[in-house]
């Protein structure tokens, strides 16, 4: 299942690139290298909308809420998001030292000091 959400995610990032760069040979002079011109505050509140009227798909945020906090020995975690490098995100440590989980900031992974008494 992540698998197919991550090769999802990867295929509507490369569309969107191909549009930008679309967009790009029209709406900006050719010496130009900044692509924020390019993507219109029309194009991106449209596409938000139109992803929000969607209530058949959860959110990214639903989904993984979905995941339960991962239990680990010790005060700190290091996430890096997958256990891919090439798939995941900068490591990130957290420090496990409250009672409620602590959440990565990249990809929202939850983590809880698990106590061995």
């Amino acid at each position: 299942m992540a698998m197919f959400g991550r090769r999802q995610g990867i295929a509507m990032a490369t569309n969107f690139m191909k549009s930008i760069v679309i967009q790009r040979s029209s709406t900006l002079p050719s010496n130009s290298r900044c692509l924020s011109d390019a993507v219109s505050s029309e194009v991106i509140t449209s596409h938000t909308a139109k992803w929000m009227q969607d209530t058949s798909k959860k959110s990214p945020m639903e989904l993984i809420n979905e995941v339960p906090p991962i239990k680990v020995q010790g005060r700190i975690v290091a996430c890096e998001g997958d256990n891919d490098p090439a798939l995941g995100h900068p490591i990130e440590f957290i420090c496990l030292d409250l009672n409620e989980p602590a959440i990565c900031k990249y990809c929202g992974l939850r983590y809880v000091q698990g106590h061995h008494h």
